[in-house]
């Protein structure tokens, strides 16, 4: 936690907010940091952005964002370099100094990772250093990547215990249908995190040149909004973010649950990386909603080996309703009466 006792906002930039013409767009940074400033005595800034990969494939002449891991982790290798110099650049300007930090989702997925990742950020914000965060493409393999800065924003925004999260891109915001095939799409400007509606709404549109669209935005919505943090969906523009700072109608606001819930358990939810999928009768799962422990009688089966300490997802009825971390080993299933104790188990 940080000692300032100011709240702290997360906000998202997509590639195709940050980039113009192939170049970063020198004229949203430095209305980003007269926002930062006009706020900072109320807010503390975490800045998630996009735009290395975009900024490499231009410099070395590819005709396209790259595809192939090799290509990728060359072009954000050339890029993050110019984004960031960038950023240095607009926020020394302004009297305000950044850190960079590049997140693995290794760093997530391991539970001591994590607790250090969370200890960095918040020092960094303790200090008033404002971090700016992007996946470590250079470094990451299929394995180890998050796919999209939607969800690294949502991830970023539980580690700093947000208030809440502003993801800012091409559109200005959720729409029922994709606007830019159909002229009768409505933009929605509220929505429930949990709703049906925001679940069947099909993201139709592409963001183009970066990987994350409407359904990395949602989804990212989701996982704030399970941690009680609220998401702003927006289009670029210094009044947009200024009305979304200050919780000002804009764009679409997705609410959050209003439970508090331990950021341990968070991690168990979105950070753990499961080692296998945990099958379960209707009598367990009918226990779980009871806050009650997993116990070993009520599993059907499950995918694969695992061990004490292990990351487990727990399926009924073909969807994951819980996360846990195992109590025993897999083959002692059957044997012992808990699998998953309460307190490591939370439930989706």
């Amino acid at each position: 936690m940080n000692t300032n006792n100011k709240k702290n906002i997360v906000i998202k930039i997509g590639t195709t907010s940050i980039i113009k013409n192939d170049k970063v767009d020198i004229t949203l940074l430095k209305s980003l940091a007269e926002l930062i400033i006009e706020n900072k005595n109320q807010f503390n800034f975490v800045i998630v952005t996009s735009g290395a990969v975009g900024l490499g494939a231009t410099k070395l002449h590819y005709k396209s964002r790259p595809k192939s891991l090799k290509r990728l982790q060359v072009a954000s290798a050339v890029g993050q370099i110019e984004l960031i110099n960038q950023y240095e650049k607009i926020f020394k300007d302004k009297n305000m100094n950044i850190a960079q930090v590049l997140i693995t989702k290794n760093l997530i997925d391991d539970r001591e990772q994590f607790v250090n990742t969370t200890q960095a950020l918040n020092e960094l914000l303790s200090q008033e250093i404002i971090p700016v965060i992007n996946e470590n493409d250079v470094v990451a393999t299929e394995e180890l990547k998050f796919g999209d800065n939607d969800r690294l924003s949502a991830i970023v925004s539980i580690i700093v215990n947000a208030e809440k999260l502003i993801i800012i891109t091409n559109k200005e915001g959720l729409y029922n249908f994709n606007p830019d095939k159909n002229k009768d799409a409505k933009k929605i400007d509220y929505i429930e995190y949990d709703s049906n509606q925001l679940n069947e709404l099909i993201p139709l549109s592409k963001a183009g040149e970066g990987m994350g669209g409407f359904s990395t935005k949602i989804m990212a919505s989701q996982i704030s909004g399970f941690s009680g943090i609220p998401t702003h969906i927006i289009s670029w523009s210094k009044s947009n973010l200024s009305k979304a700072i200050l919780n000002e109608k804009v764009g679409t606001y997705i609410t959050a649950s209003n439970k508090k819930i331990r950021l341990r358990k968070l991690w168990i939810a979105y950070g753990m990386a499961p080692v296998s999928n945990v099958y379960i009768d209707e009598g367990a799962a009918s226990a779980l909603l009871k806050n009650a422990s997993l116990l070993s009688k009520g599993v059907v089966r499950f995918d694969n080996s695992f061990k004490i300490g292990d990351g487990l997802s727990i399926v009924f009825n073909k969807k994951i309703v819980a996360k846990g971390i195992a109590k025993i080993d897999s083959p002692a299933v059957g044997e012992s009466s808990v699998l998953i104790h309460k307190d490591d188990l939370i439930i989706l």
